[in-house]
Order: C-alpha cells, then structure tokens, then sequence
C-alpha cells in the first residue's frame, strides 16, 4: 500500500490518521505542492491523480484519490477498528462533521485557492488572511455548537470516528494560519485529547519524512 502526499496537507493528514488507526502498513511517498512548480501537476502524478491533488491511495490494483473516499476504502477493506461506531444516528451525526469540515470548509482554504486569490485576483496578504479568518470562523462557530449537541470525549460521544480524524488536520491548519480559537473551547478540549492518542500523533506533520522546518 502506498500513500502520496504531502506533509503539510489537510488532506493527507486525514489519510494518515485513518491508516495509522487502522494499523495498516504503507509507503508514504512524498509530492511537494510546491516546489518544481507544484510536483502534483507533473504528468507522472496527474496519470495517478487527474485532479494534481493530493493525497493518492495505492493499493495493488486500486488507486483513489479524495481522502474521504481513501478512508471509506480503508473502511470497507478493515471494519475494524471502526471510524463510523455507534447508532445510526451517531453514524449520521459523524458523516455530517465530517463533512461540514471536508465539503465546506476546505475547499475554501486549500493551497490552490489560495494561490489563485494571491496569483490571479491579486489580493493583498492582508485580504488573503481576511479570506481565511472569515470562513474558519464560520465553520468552527457551527462546529462548535454541534459538538453542544453530540459530543463526549471526543466529536461524537466516547469513540474515536471520522469526524475526530477530520477535526485534527483543520484545526492545525487553523494554528498555523493564525486563527483565534478562543470562542470554541469545546474544539480545543477535543482537539487536545485527540493529539494524545497514538495514531494521530504518529500522523503529525511535523513527524513525516518530507516534514520542512
């Protein structure tokens, strides 16, 4: 099994944790978004990846892309541990976190729109950083009050799910582009107690092989 990505992606990071939970095996190979002018567009990557995103699942003759997709693989493929647990209305209430993060939010603060805010529309740094406080205050403020409604120890009640392994990579994202937390404090408990947990540590990217200081 072999994993493309890289190690500051949101996107990745989910795959990661979902893998390392999982106990599975696998290669990471890295794809920097940067450098050479974005490795992922390169015609080698794009045979894997139509989209030039990242990250890739290579598993024998399976290849997926989208991470959500890769972790519904892996969730189909290893049933246990499960990431979907509980009641079908936990189950519910898990896919629903899951992608208010991963449909909602990230589309709108990933690399590439960034790059076209930046590169096309010109926008200065000062509206890119209004750009991103504006929607992850929207979507950690909704967050925020679900996690009022179903949450335990974790997103949803007292087992680790999808939903926490979505949570992790945005809020690290959140810290590392300078995004007050302080009005959800439910997120940060749960945020912190995630962190503990092997699986996510392990998938860190600060931990990974293409990991830059």
């Amino acid at each position: 099994m072999e994993l493309y990505g890289y190690w500051r992606s949101s996107a990745s990071y989910r795959a990661r944790i979902a893998l390392n939970f999982k106990k599975c095996d696998y290669n990471y190979l890295p794809v920097h978004l940067l450098k050479d002018g974005g490795q992922q567009h390169q015609q080698a990557y794009r045979q894997l990846n139509p989209n030039g995103l990242v990250p890739t699942l290579v598993h024998g003759q399976v290849i997926l892309h989208q991470s959500l997709a890769i972790i519904e693989y892996l969730e189909e493929k290893y049933p246990r541990p499960s990431l979907l647990p509980g009641s079908p209305r936990q189950r519910g209430a898990i896919r629903a976190l899951a992608l208010d993060l991963c449909s909602e939010l990230q589309p709108l603060i990933n690399l590439r729109v960034q790059q076209y805010l930046k590169q096309q529309l010109e926008v200065s740094d000062e509206q890119k950083q209004a750009w991103l406080d504006h929607w992850f205050t929207e979507s950690f403020t909704a967050f925020e009050h679900s996690l009022n409604e179903v949450s335990g120890e974790y997103c949803v009640g007292d087992e680790f799910s999808l939903a926490d392994v979505c949570l992790v990579p945005q809020v690290y994202s959140a810290q590392r582009f300078g995004i007050d937390l302080d009005a959800y404090p439910l997120l940060q408990s749960i945020y912190g107690r995630l962190q503990e947990l092997p699986w996510v540590a392990e998938a860190h990217p600060d931990k990974q092989p293409d990991a830059e200081s």
